[in-house]
């Protein structure tokens, strides 16, 4: 399997991420940035979570927090979107994230996949390609109830370490969630250890993404 380098060491990478709730992003691709920047690269990251609120905006701050710790720069922006509802305040999502627009140019978009069983998921997918055109958007992957994992084809291996801090980050962190069946270190260390195995990851574990569209230079 060929490996694209999107960054190296000391350059710098323009990321916005994008979630729908606290933790969707840890959950996702918080291993991809940490990767990054324990590899050294320049990260400039807008962390933007479309649904915290209350005790989760605190979590969703502490989380951001931990997780950026030695980027270049970071801004985390929260909204208080109704949890369930996206597809019927569509307007007023699609306003928000277009304001992002006189904020940031980013060189990759992290965002929810278009296949995502949640419905403020799929919207957030579906408004990232609405305003984002000439972009180079991944779309990351949230374990859930619903059994809706796809097949992915771009994998960001992670190394032990990495891995091991994105799980103890996110455990320590949302204490709101704990009680879901789901949300435990062997969901999040299964799912890397499976794209691990799916890109022959050197240490075994991996976060996995959809590339829909890029072009080659």
């Amino acid at each position: 399997m060929m490996a694209l380098p999107l960054a190296r060491p000391n350059e710098t990478l323009s990321v916005l991420c994008l979630g729908a709730h606290a933790d969707d992003i840890e959950i996702g691709a918080g291993g991809t940035i940490l990767g990054w920047i324990a590899s050294g690269v320049r990260l400039d990251v807008h962390w933007c979570v479309l649904s915290a609120p209350g005790p989760r905006a605190v979590e969703a701050q502490a989380s951001a927090a931990a997780f950026l710790a030695g980027a270049e720069s970071s801004q985390v922006k929260l909204a208080e979107f109704r949890d369930g509802f996206f597809p019927y305040q569509g307007a007023e999502v699609k306003d928000w994230i277009a304001a992002l627009k006189d904020d940031v140019e980013p060189d990759v978009i992290l965002t929810h996949g278009r296949g995502d069983a949640h419905q403020d998921h799929r919207e957030i997918c579906q408004l990232t390609w609405n305003l984002f055109r000439d972009h180079l958007i991944l779309e990351y992957e949230v374990p859930k109830w619903d059994g809706d994992l796809g097949r992915p084809n771009l994998y960001m291996p992670l190394t032990a370490a990495v891995t091991e801090r994105k799980v103890e980050l996110i455990l320590e962190h949302f204490s709101t969630q704990r009680s879901k069946g789901w949300f435990d270190s062997e969901t999040f260390r299964g799912l890397a250890r499976l794209r691990g195995v799916e890109s022959r990851a050197p240490e075994r574990y991996a976060e996995a993404f959809v590339l829909r569209k890029a072009t080659l230079s």
